[in-house]
């Protein structure tokens, strides 16, 4: 049968373009639809702006320390200038994006596509039909709004890059990274932040000395936290938004803003007119070669809940291409993956929290806290924390976990050694780089505390 197409890719976000470029390279006629702009969520109202306005909120932290070191500053910030920068370079990757589809000859279509069975793909727009030997669904995700009253009245991330002015003061329900990150954006830039959050403790996921380091961090920036709540729900009041949360108190905020969690783009894709079957969750189930159900359907990225991060889309959508274009099947290994959240203080991980590496048998923890060496000549008081778990009797690193400045690269550096499978002995080996920070993971002499069957001895 003859196809259109060898490859159709619908989303052209970082696992979309990636799969279709490396596909495009070996030979195949490639076709991506893409109904918004080429980058995703990552380029455009992800990764990349938010990355930018972090840096943008962290010079309040730099200001606030450089007279320690014998600068005056007097700074003010201006929105509009920040907002206009960042369009600015997205642009730039855009255009980027689309070069590098365009060279190996990808046909980049600005449409919405719709499945229309194993091998068919309808343009809403164009109204032509299209066919391909195989389709890669890459539509990502899409932050999740609670069903309240006054629901509309809410931001998201989405929104968040390109409000019209800064609010005097916002109020943000969430407890993951996206909620932390945002505190700490807008926080530093001058706007009075609250987090709403309904467990007892931000980042659920993450070891217990990372939270509570990050915590103590956001309060020591005037960020407040109120746990164990929710928002019922909110109402239009002259300029403010009034949240009504779940223990019945009312509160004005100039902007309210929901991080609680994303959900695929499946609705309205046809997936079931192709028998794509979903997991409970209501993503994309695929196999470890990223195969649906429905053996021509592919789907990589976000929409397939594994994990909801561009370096995992990306390694998917380069995989997906050799395995079916390069004949050299390759599965993408999910079980260790370096994490950053840029909040303020910043946090890198990979591996086992301490709970997690609890249950694995026997096992060694090492701490150290200790103020930054950039805090050391002001009054701040806020504490860098590493922490490096091992099997015990310096066997294999199960866990690092890094609180502070450079955290996120620190984390990628180690993660190269925890990949390969180092043990605390090839840590203790490696000379020290003084003075750093990160020179506390190769000189930790002796255990901080040790587990023994399972118990904290």
């Amino acid at each position: 049968m003859d196809f259109d197409y060898d490859l159709i890719v619908i989303g052209a976000g970082s696992g979309g373009v990636r799969a279709a470029r490396m596909a495009a390279t070996y030979g195949a006629k490639v076709a991506v639809v893409e109904e918004f702009r080429v980058g995703g969520t990552c380029v455009i109202r992800g990764c990349v702006p938010k990355k930018l306005y972090v840096y943008a909120a962290r010079f309040k932290d730099q200001f606030d320390i450089a007279e320690s070191f014998g600068w005056q500053v007097d700074a003010s910030f201006d929105w509009p200038t920040l907002v206009a920068a960042k369009e600015k370079e997205i642009t730039r990757l855009e255009h980027a994006y689309t070069s590098n589809l365009e060279k190996p000859g990808v046909e980049i279509i600005r449409d919405r596509a719709v499945v229309t069975g194993p091998n068919g793909v309808k343009l809403l727009k164009d109204g032509r039909d299209l066919s391909a030997k195989c389709i890669l669904v890459a539509t990502g995700a899409h932050p999740f709004i609670p069903d309240i009253p006054g629901k509309e009245l809410a931001i998201t991330s989405n929104e968040a890059f390109d409000l019209p002015a800064l609010p005097h003061s916002i109020l943000i329900e969430g407890g993951g990274y996206i909620a932390v990150e945002f505190a700490t954006i807008f926080a530093g830039l001058g706007v009075n932040t609250t987090i709403i959050y309904r467990g007892h403790c931000i980042l659920r996921e993450f070891d217990m000395d990372m939270r509570q380091g990050l915590e103590a961090g956001l309060i020591d920036r005037g960020i407040r936290i109120i746990y164990q709540t929710t928002i019922k729900s909110l109402a239009k009041t002259g300029d403010d938004i009034t949240a009504t949360f779940s223990d019945g108190v009312s509160a004005p905020f100039g902007a309210v803003m929901f991080a609680t969690g994303r959900r695929a783009n499946i609705e309205g894709l046809g997936l079931e007119s192709a028998g794509v079957k979903l997991t409970d969750s209501g993503n994309i189930l695929v196999d470890e070669y990223s195969q649906t159900s429905t053996p021509s359907i592919y789907a990589v990225g976000d929409v397939t809940g594994r994990a909801q991060l561009t370096p995992v889309a990306i390694r998917e959508g380069w995989y997906f291409a050799e395995t079916l274009f390069n004949n050299k099947p390759m599965k993408v290994d999910h079980s260790l993956i370096p994490t950053a959240v840029f909040s303020e203080p910043e946090i890198g991980v990979i591996g086992l929290t301490e709970g997690e590496a609890a249950t694995h048998g026997d096992i060694d923890v090492y701490l150290a806290k200790f103020r930054p060496m950039q805090s050391t000549l002001s009054s701040r008081t806020e504490r860098m924390v590493l922490k490096l778990i091992t099997e015990k009797d310096e066997g294999r690193v199960l866990g690092v976990h890094i609180l502070g400045p450079g955290a996120a690269e620190m984390i990628q550096l180690v993660a190269i050694a925890v990949s390969m499978g180092a043990t605390k002995a090839d840590f203790d080996r490696t000379m020290a780089l003084h003075p750093s920070a990160a020179e506390e993971l190769v000189t930790f002499k002796a255990p901080t505390y040790v587990y023994r069957g399972g118990e904290r001895v």
